[in-house]
């Protein structure tokens, strides 16, 4: 078996133009700013820092972060050797603009707001079509979220933004914890009962003025429309007890936000409460809706925590960790690694009117998401384990693949994306594709993936190794057939192009002078089972954790 690489040496080292914090102005692009408060945060930020990554790690690392996949080889090789300086803008502003990463972002949405849960009330192909056609337009993150936060999936126009709503029961315990989680990076599970007795910032009081906005509504089955809809009531106060009050003091809340002022509601005249009255089978609409209130009071501007937390998790998207970590607790005993840039990220996304396409770009535009991953030379060998801290962002934090990316860029490199595309002939559309390989997905998202309704984290198993190892759908992949990856390398009769056509289709690279001779030998020492030898030498670089890791 051909041995793999993790990491190598960089080659192609590209120098960005260091920004003094002297020389950065107020009104200076944004990426330059982010910049300015990394370097200034450590006194010994130059000597801390890696190099600027690579053109082939810069490479694969977007095209992962932004489409969820890897480049081909034929856009690999095109990139490597393009010599222009204005390069790799350039490709982040084309695949900003791409089907692709509309279509990866809708799944990266999908993942945030409904955590793998199990469709039973909205299909998920029509959920990923709507978070997908609101990429595609650039739709504003505080407009999607007052979308969602105010569909009750009566209106076939805006039914499929409540399936956040809907496949969580509109069990009004569990929306108010994934409402504080998702939307606010504040975790006030534990409050139900009692101010949280660990994180003093989050009380009581503020789980239950969020659950206030949730209590009157309920799911049904509407039998006029035949389906699963919310229902709301006109009354239902909200009391709380704490657990730990000995006097067992009763207090009560309207609806209102953490650290927010309570919201006026109307006064109905008795006997006009609703618009529509709760009957057997149907659903109620009240004249004043607390839960058509949650979207717009939640999803402003000026409503700090929901813009502290887009910043926060985009940052986290492109940077592998969170200025905040874990991204739910943002609270005074869990401050920000670098408190100036995260207020400044979140000021910059709000002013730019939530505009998520423009703040991705903004990121990945700043030296410190183009800085490599592989440790400066002051760290390495008997210098191991003192390297930079995750938090400095000094080095290039190394990203696990999600279950999505490692089926996607799984796709591409063993060449089944391109045998695909070559079967559908020359007027492939991006959705045709897409439609052919979705399937291959769930497997990983089975083996790879987090419990449904469990945030998505890291956990490398025996059964993971073993599915990529022994399991049938890699394998299967590597099978030979017209336009994929064994069917290329079979067609080549030079050694070293042979080569250089795996490493760039499988870890968008050149391989090195040493890679090339044990590739070479490991083929001469095989010519009778070429093919298979083959198989075994992608097969080796797909299992690799270079492969595995975005870095």
């Amino acid at each position: 078996m051909l041995p793999s690489r993790a990491f190598l040496s960089l080659r192609f080292a590209v120098t960005l133009l260091a920004v003094s914090p002297a020389v950065v102005l107020a009104d200076a692009p944004l990426h330059q700013r982010i910049d300015q408060a990394i370097a200034a945060a450590r006194p010994d930020f130059a000597h801390q820092a890696a190099a600027p990554a690579s053109d082939a790690e810069f490479l694969r690392r977007i095209y992962l972060d932004l489409t969820g996949t890897i480049p081909t080889a034929a856009e690999t090789r095109a990139f490597l050797k393009d010599p222009s300086p204005g390069k790799r803008q350039a490709l982040l502003d084309r695949l900003l603009t791409s089907p692709e990463h509309a279509r990866y972002f809708a799944m990266v949405l999908d993942v945030l707001l409904m955590e793998r849960r199990r469709d039973k009330y909205v299909p998920h192909e029509q959920w990923l079509e709507y978070l997908r056609s609101s990429v595609a337009a650039n739709k504003p993150w505080d407009q999607l979220v007052r979308e969602i936060l105010s569909s009750d999936g009566a209106d076939p126009k805006t039914r499929v933004a409540a399936k956040f709503y809907l496949e969580r029961q509109a069990e009004p315990h569990l929306l108010t914890r994934d409402i504080s989680r998702l939307f606010l990076g504040t975790n006030l599970q534990c409050c139900q009962c009692h101010d949280h007795p660990r994180i003093d910032d989050y009380k009581q009081a503020h789980y239950y003025g969020l659950f206030a906005f949730l209590n009157r509504s309920s799911l049904v089955i509407d039998k006029k429309l035949n389906l699963a809809v919310l229902s709301e009531k006109a009354d239902g106060e909200v009391t709380f007890q704490s657990v730990f009050d000995p006097a067992k003091k009763t207090q009560s809340t309207g609806p209102r936000l953490p650290e927010g002022p309570p919201l006026k509601e109307p006064v109905i005249e008795k006997g006009k409460e609703y618009i529509v009255a709760s009957t057997a089978g149907g659903r109620a609409v009240p004249r004043f809706s607390r839960h058509a209130l949650l979207g717009p009071t939640l999803a402003r501007a000026d409503n700090e925590s929901f813009k502290r937390n887009i910043a926060n998790r985009l940052w986290a998207l492109m940077m592998g960790r969170g200025l905040v970590h874990p991204l739910d607790l943002d609270h005074s005993a869990n401050p920000p690694s670098h408190p100036e840039l995260l207020k400044l990220l979140a000021d910059d996304i709000a002013a730019r009117k939530f505009d998520m396409r423009g703040f991705l770009r903004e990121l990945a535009l700043s030296q410190t998401y183009q800085r490599s991953s592989e440790l400066p030379p002051q760290f390495r060998g008997d210098k191991e384990g003192m390297e930079p801290e995750p938090t400095s962002y000094t080095v290039a934090l190394l990203k696990p693949l999600t279950p999505e990316q490692l089926a996607w860029g799984l796709m591409q490199a063993t060449g089944l994306t391109d045998a695909e595309r070559q079967a559908l002939g020359p007027n492939a559309s991006e959705a045709a594709l897409y439609s052919r390989l979705a399937p291959n997905v769930a497997p990983f998202v089975k083996t790879f993936g987090s419990p449904p309704g469990q945030a998505p984290e890291f956990d490398a198993r025996l059964d993971q190794a073993l599915f990529l190892a022994n399991g049938p759908v890699v394998r299967g992949w590597l099978t030979p057939r017209p336009g994929n990856l064994i069917d290329r390398l079979g067609k080549l009769t030079n050694t070293d192009a042979l080569v250089e056509e795996l490493y760039l289709s499988v870890l968008t690279r050149w391989p090195s002078a040493e890679e090339r001779k044990e590739a070479a030998d490991f083929l001469a020492a095989r010519p009778k089972d070429r093919p298979t030898a083959l198989q075994d030498m992608a097969w080796a670089l797909l299992a690799s954790a270079e492969f595995r890791f975005n870095h």
